[in-house]
């Protein structure tokens, strides 16, 4: 079996004095070894946590920037059909199939109450004739005037009192040719 230890005498004895022994120290170590797995376990739980709301994030930006890509291209396509549909040529074409017609001779006043220009009545150019319809006898359009008399703003035949201004005045209509329709600004 193994003999004692001899007892350390001079520098030995004191060096063996200021360490300790062997008994003591690896119970000392113990918590914390414990706590050093427990911190490393702890950050790297924490990291793993962190690692997924990250992800999480991620894919949720990719869907709103899938989401914003759909809506800017939906936006553009309304923004092209609304730019389509207020071309004057569009606008002109949308009035026409409501039964508007151009506007006559405009009059205007003036800051002390007098009339500038000659007003005339907005007469509609002739249409051109329906083709005939087989399916029903009655006419194309039974609520229309008569072909020769102009109808009013609102479509019914004026007064027999009234008469229409065939041509507006030269002065008013020349000065009306001149002048361009205003544009809306940015077109």
């Amino acid at each position: 079996m193994s003999k004692p230890a001899a007892p350390l005498r001079g520098r030995a004895a004191r060096l063996a004095r200021l360490m300790p022994s062997t008994g003591p120290s690896t119970a000392a170590r113990t918590p914390f070894v414990l706590l050093v797995v427990l911190l490393l376990g702890g950050g790297l739980i924490t990291l793993l946590l962190l690692n997924s709301a990250l992800n999480e994030g991620s894919f949720r930006l990719s869907e709103l920037k899938r989401e914003t890509t759909e809506l800017t291209d939906e936006q553009q396509a309304l923004q092209r059909d609304v730019d389509s549909r207020s071309q004057p040529d569009a606008l002109e074409r949308r009035a026409r199939e409501l039964g508007m017609v151009p506007g006559g001779s405009p009059a205007f006043l003036n800051p002390d109450g007098t009339v500038r220009g000659n007003p005339t009545e907005a007469t509609a150019p002739p249409s051109p004739s329906p083709s005939p319809t087989p399916s029903t006898g009655a006419p194309a359009d039974a609520g229309a005037p008569a072909a020769g008399t102009p109808a009013g703003p609102s479509g019914s035949v004026p007064p027999s009192g009234s008469v229409p201004a065939s041509e507006p005045d030269p002065a008013t209509a020349s000065a009306a040719e001149i002048t361009p329709p205003p544009t809306s600004p940015g077109r």
